[in-house]
């Protein structure tokens, strides 16, 4: 579902800014659940809205950056920088949430980092900053997710957490179209609507996997979307990583599945 996602967001680029493909994702996804939330009878009162605010804010600010670098990077690329989060959350956690973390988490950033600067390839004369705002979504990711926790520990209802998510983040999306506004073809609109029920689709899938099972075996399956979005990106536009890259990708694709075995919580995604 994700590297459908990805797939979808990197060919309708080419037509529409990522302002309005990020806008109609949060819409599409906030109409889809806002019914079975009603049906479930949430109620909005909530002593953390700022919280949800936040966690609203981390999360629109990943898809930017996730959004701006499927434009210009190769698709596989651009979903491992984006799933390099896990790298990132247990620092985030500490300075947040006071959460200690031990020699796996330390270990998992190290090996992690190396293969992040292996894709940036700095001081090679191939160093491309939208890899570091690639870099920079992952970063946000895990603030959002280090938010979901923080609610978490403020006993909020998941019910409650996504419906907060779902109307705060369609809202923030929707204040750059006052600037970037672009009316999306006849052809582009189905386009749309796929972007929003597949990302729906596949966090409803992924919140049933870590409901199913620990997020220390659940959550390696995850990286499934890295090795799909690749091939979808060597199908779609001939895309190959390089040596350097390949070797990056696969040190981080490792740094992650020690950082999520590690965790004994489960996990909760944007």
């Amino acid at each position: 579902m994700f590297a459908g996602v990805g797939a979808i967001v990197k060919a309708t680029s080419a037509s529409l800014p990522g302002e309005v493909l990020v806008f109609f994702r949060n819409l599409v996804g906030a109409l889809l659940l806002l019914p079975l939330l009603r049906l479930g009878g949430v109620s909005l009162h909530t002593p953390v809205f700022h919280l949800h605010l936040l966690r609203a804010l981390f999360g629109v600010a990943a898809l930017y950056g996730y959004f701006y670098v499927l434009a210009r990077i190769p698709l596989g690329e651009a979903v491992l920088l984006t799933f390099s989060a896990p790298l990132f959350i247990p620092f985030l956690a500490r300075l947040a949430l006071g959460e200690a973390f031990g020699a796996r988490a330390i270990g998992a950033a190290v090996i992690g980092f190396a293969g992040l600067l292996l894709i940036l390839k700095p001081g090679t004369g191939l160093f491309r900053p939208e890899v570091l705002v690639g870099i920079l979504s992952g970063t946000c990711a895990a603030a959002a997710m280090v938010c979901v926790r923080q609610l978490g520990r403020r006993r909020e209802p998941a019910t409650r957490v996504v419906f907060y998510f779902a109307v705060l983040a369609s809202l923030v999306s929707a204040l750059p179209l006052a600037w970037a506004w672009q009316t999306p073809a006849s052809a582009t609109w189905p386009a749309l609507l796929a972007i929003g029920v597949l990302a729906s689709a596949g966090q409803y899938l992924l919140t049933r996997g870590y409901a199913c099972a620990p997020a220390g075996q659940v959550g390696p399956f995850t990286y499934f979307s890295v090795l799909f979005s690749t091939l979808l990106g060597w199908w779609l536009w001939s895309e190959l990583p390089d040596a350097l890259s390949g070797v990056g990708a696969l040190l981080v694709i490792a740094a992650g599945v020690i950082a999520l075995r590690g965790r004994s919580t489960r996990a909760q995604t944007l």
